[in-house]
């Protein structure tokens, strides 16, 4: 049975795949998601292999970029972004039925935008596991909406 968490991510990559256009060949449906728990990315464009990661939040303005949204393993993330790669965030905000869809470019990306969060606790089911969060207080300006 899935989660909250996990049912509000997968209405999020739903959204991106059906309602957006690749932003790399720009072709329409195009975009797939990938498998479950695959590494930094969650669509694919089947055309030209764009990737892209999806962050799905809650909220009642549609209009308000979030100023933190959770991130995903902090491990994966830091090998990636010392290897100098990053994959544009679709961030989808979803009130009730509506959403917005808005997209960062992974060229305005900075490791500053990136924070560790503490380990899980020896006790926790995932011991030492790390996530961290996307802080997008100083990169609001730089989304934009899709859909």
């Amino acid at each position: 049975m899935p989660t909250k968490h996990q049912i509000l991510g997968l209405t999020g990559e739903i959204r991106v795949v059906k309602g957006c256009a690749c932003p790399r060949c720009k072709r329409l449906k195009t975009l797939r998601r990938l498998p479950p728990n695959f590494k930094c990315a969650d669509v694919i464009c089947d055309f030209c292999g764009f990737l892209a990661q999806v962050k799905s939040v809650t909220t009642s303005n549609l209009t308000k970029i979030p100023a933190t949204v959770l991130g995903a393993a902090w491990s994966v993330q830091k090998e990636r972004m010392d290897a100098g790669i990053y994959f544009l965030l679709y961030l989808v905000l979803i009130s009730g039925r509506k959403s917005a869809i808005y997209y960062l470019s992974a060229d305005v990306q900075k490791p500053e935008m990136f924070q560790p969060r503490k380990p899980l606790s020896a006790k926790a089911r995932r011991a030492g596991w790390q996530g961290f969060l996307y802080l997008l207080k100083n990169v609001e300006a730089a989304f934009v909406r899709v859909c």
